[in-house]
């Protein structure tokens, strides 16, 4: 966000009476003191939730720095002599304006997206199809509510060229304010389905309700659906033709149909709509994974049970369930038992091997379930969060959090960069750098990932018991000898560094009568390690072609600081050696065969020396040394725990191990439950380290335990099994790493296996 207003601006957009005075400038605003990061420039809106008042976090939001508030004029709060207050009557309706101005400094379109499901989907896409011919604003995450849409709409500037912008509504008259808001140059309509159809007369004042925000449209885009309304439609809405795609089950080709045709409306020929609709990703659901009880894997997606998230979610769990059992479980709320009869018939589309419904006042039977990926679907009013958390896995209570949909957004930040013919490889060694590769491989193998890449046989073996097929490749980088026999196995396909190692790999295939196995060959150009010389290149092109038993699938090398400018030198000796191994397998080798040398960060500084595929690292979970990058990527890694128990510590008190801290005045601390045995190291020890509770910054006092932490929560109003943020929105990946004199690599990686890890879906 990136906002410039003066204080007598925002006094007259908000039409606010002023209490206090500043010459400073509004540059970004927050309506959660959790998630205050920038105090500096920062606008906190005090809006009021169903339970609780906006007024009770403004004193917390001075505390972390704000200086800047919107508050209801009725408000009962302390005026701080160094802040300033805008009163007025809404704050809500104070950020709406703040949002209207905002969108109309810009003259770029404004597309709106609306539909009972699948607009962050579609957002998507579209990002996908267009970023790399126009620069694009569009909605953070599922950002389409009265708040979430304001929000979006003051992530417009003045480098973009388009913008796209979510709206959803749950009630008459809601809609209007958002096209208030927004004013949308086209419109986007996404599907009609049974979404908070509870709160409308009948199903025609729900689907007008939602066309509100298209009447003002120079034209709105809608799904095939509609065509035998086509008469009765305003003058500005286009009925698109459906577009089916084998990539894509039958249930998506409406959205396709108007992607499809919103694509060729913006220019794209053809050609290059097919390509682009070919990669598309496949799911974006808001749904978490996690294991369960007897080797389950659950499936939560209990935010509603509308018939069309639930054939999009069955399609998932059938993507995740190769080979285990499929038991899908129903939370149906008595004010829609009408909807069983149809509900079954969709699931048993699906051929799934049980499925339950579970009635009001009854538990899911998870003891009775094995080794099977269970969906779990619920009506909200169900609230069957409880019984989803009986099926967990007893684990550790802090818990690593993966967020999937950030994965897929950096690979398709790296796509969009690269030639489309160049392939990924998708390093997921050490267990995807400890965020679990058994569930983040499949997941990018349903994203379009083909290529992946792994440490040790032990890794690929693990990726192809979870599900990734033989279609797909699985480079083993650093192959041990003795298990060349798991290797060929499993169809892993080894790179072979040196002549020992090819002769062994060799051997064992004589044995047993194999010929023609992909192997991958290993140069090193300069970095000195693994790896044959060039030099090496005609010896091992004259064993190759004297051994039907392998054949070249691939050649590689590594560059040594492909990110740093300061060696562009060294990194271009690299890579005209390359070059000349690469050139000369191809005039001399009749295997077709996949060249590569370039990193994530490598491929953005070196892009005409792409070859074939490029390798994704650290950077497809979203970190990265390069600060200009940082802006592009997200990161997909979170860290939480509890509080276990709280303490009254007096002053002279000494607290941990080594009697190390002691107390100089009386203070409470919190023992959370993390150690060194889950990588939370114990050079964090006594303020070294530190966690947030609550948004506030809580340090570490005493030594780190091999299981435990204590920190000072004087500040804090906290009470047992509050959450507790080790990394995340308030303590990047980045920081906390430099706290530890550290790398992300090292903290990633380091990660205990015992902690619960939970994969998220945005």
């Amino acid at each position: 966000m990136r906002l410039n207003y003066s204080i007598e601006a925002c006094a007259s957009i908000f039409e606010a009476t002023i209490i206090g005075s500043s010459s400073e400038s509004i540059t970004h605003i927050y309506f959660d003191s959790r998630k205050i990061q920038q105090a500096n420039g920062a606008l906190f809106f005090a809006l009021s939730g169903h339970s609780r008042s906006g007024n009770e976090f403004i004193e917390n939001a001075y505390q972390q720095g704000i200086r800047f508030f919107v508050i209801a004029k009725n408000a009962s709060s302390k005026f701080h002599p160094d802040a300033l207050y805008f009163q007025v009557e809404e704050p809500l309706t104070a950020l709406q304006q703040l949002a209207t101005h905002h969108r109309k400094q810009y003259t770029y379109p404004v597309v709106a997206i609306t539909g009972s499901v699948g607009k962050t989907t579609f957002k998507e896409w579209i990002f996908h199809c267009i970023s790399d011919k126009f620069k694009v604003v569009r909605s953070p995450k599922s950002f389409n509510s009265q708040i979430g849409v304001a929000l979006s709409l003051l992530e417009m500037h003045e480098n973009a060229s388009i913008a796209f912008i979510e709206a959803g509504i749950s009630k008459p008259g809601e809609m209007k304010i958002l096209r208030d808001m927004i004013q949308p140059d086209f419109g986007i309509f996404t599907a009609f389905g049974k979404a908070h159809r509870e709160n409308f007369a009948d199903n025609e004042e729900h689907l007008l309700e939602k066309w509100t925000l298209f009447r003002e449209c120079k034209l709105a885009f809608i799904p095939h659906t509609f065509a035998d309304l086509e008469n009765r439609l305003p003058g500005n809405f286009q009925v698109c033709e459906s577009y089916e795609n084998h990539h894509f089950p039958i249930g998506y080709s409406g959205m396709l149909g108007v992607l499809k045709t919103f694509l060729a409306y913006l220019q794209f020929e053809s050609h290059q709509i097919l390509e682009r609709i070919n990669s598309l990703p496949t799911l974006a659901l808001r749904m978490e994974v996690f294991e369960g009880v007897n080797g389950n894997t659950i499936i939560n997606d209990t935010y509603n049970l509308d018939f069309d998230a639930l054939s999009e979610a069955l399609i998932y769990q059938r993507q995740l369930a190769p080979t285990k059992k499929r038991i899908v479980v129903i939370g149906l709320s008595e004010k829609h038992a009408h909807e069983r009869l149809e509900i079954e018939k969709l699931i048993t589309s699906f051929n799934p091997d049980e499925f339950h419904f579970i009635p009001e006042g009854k538990s899911i039977p998870w003891e009775n379930f094995h080794n099977a990926v269970v969906l779990v679907k619920a009506h909200r009013d169900r609230a069957f969060e409880h019984e989803v958390a009986r099926g967990k896995a007893l684990k550790h209570r802090t818990i690593v959090e993966i967020n999937l949909s950030a994965i897929k957004h950096n690979v398709s930040f790296y796509q969009s960069r690269i030639p489309k013919e160049v392939k990924i490889l998708a390093m997921v060694k050490a267990s995807s750098y400890g965020s679990g590769a058994d569930k983040v491989a499949p997941f990018l193998q349903q994203s379009g990932i083909r290529n992946f890449g792994v440490a040790f046989a032990d890794e690929g073996v693990e990726l192809r018991k979870a599900g990734i097929g033989i279609s797909s490749s699985i480079v083993v980088m650093n192959p041990d000898p003795e298990h060349s026999d798991l290797i060929i196995e499993y169809r892993l396909e080894p790179a072979i560094y040196s002549f020992e190692q090819l002769d062994e790999f060799i051997t064992a295939l004589i044995h047993k009568q194999i010929s023609a196995y992909p192997i991958h060959l290993k140069f090193d150009t300069g970095m000195h390690r693994l790896g044959f010389a060039p030099s090496d290149k005609e010896r091992i092109l004259a064993i190759i072609n004297s051994q039907p038993e392998v054949k070249i699938q691939g050649i590689y090398s590594h560059l040594a600081d492909a990110d740093n400018p300061i060696h562009s030198e060294f990194t271009q000796k690299q890579l005209t050696s390359f070059e000349s191994i690469v050139s000369y397998f191809r005039t001399n080798s009749s295997d077709s065969f996949l060249a590569h040398i370039l990193n994530s960060e490598g491929s953005l500084r070196y892009p005409e020396s792409c070859y074939d595929m490029i390798r994704l690292g650290i950077s497809m979970y979203g970190y990265t040394e390069n600060n200009q990058l940082k802006a592009s990527l997200q990161g997909s890694v979170s860290w939480y725990s509890s509080i276990s128990q709280i303490k009254a510590v007096p002053k002279g008190d000494f607290i941990g191990y080594g009697i190390s801290y002691q107390a100089i005045e009386d203070m409470t601390i919190a023992i959370i439950p993390v150690g060194y045995a889950d990588g939370f190291r114990r050079s964090l020890s006594n303020g070294k380290g530190s966690v947030f509770i609550h948004g506030i910054k809580c340090p570490v006092v005493g030594r780190v335990c091999m299981d435990m932490i204590m920190v000072d929560i004087s500040s804090v109003d906290a009470k047992i099994n509050d959450s507790v943020e080790i990394i995340g929105q308030n303590q990047p990946m980045e920081v906390f790493a430099k706290s530890m004199e550290t790398i992300p690599y090292e903290v990633m990686t380091g990660l205990s296996k015992r902690m619960h890890r939970v994969y998220v879906e945005e």
